[in-house]
């Protein structure tokens, strides 16, 4: 039962890595776009709060993907296990 709990927590703490690594990446990666074209003031305190959520949204949406993606490539070992 253990073993159960240490593979729950070793896949918790990997999903948060993972997760807080592409919301940073998204992050850089915002950092190139023109903000002037569509925003006033590109760098104002609002304007880098709407930049810390999206570079969140996408970095989660990213992160999720990623991680359905391994969680379903796990999975395709037990296709292939004889009963």
């Amino acid at each position: 039962m253990d073993s159960i709990y240490n593979s729950v927590g070793w896949n918790g703490l990997f999903s948060i890595f993972i997760t807080l690594g592409f919301v940073a990446v998204c992050w850089v990666l915002l950092q190139d776009v023109k903000w002037d074209q569509f925003i006033r003031h590109p760098r104002s305190p609002r304007a880098r709060l709407l930049q810390l959520f999206l570079a969140i949204v996408l970095g989660r949406l990213i992160a999720g993907f990623v991680l359905d993606y391994w969680n379903w490539t796990t999975a395709l070992k037990w296709l292939f296990v004889s009963q």
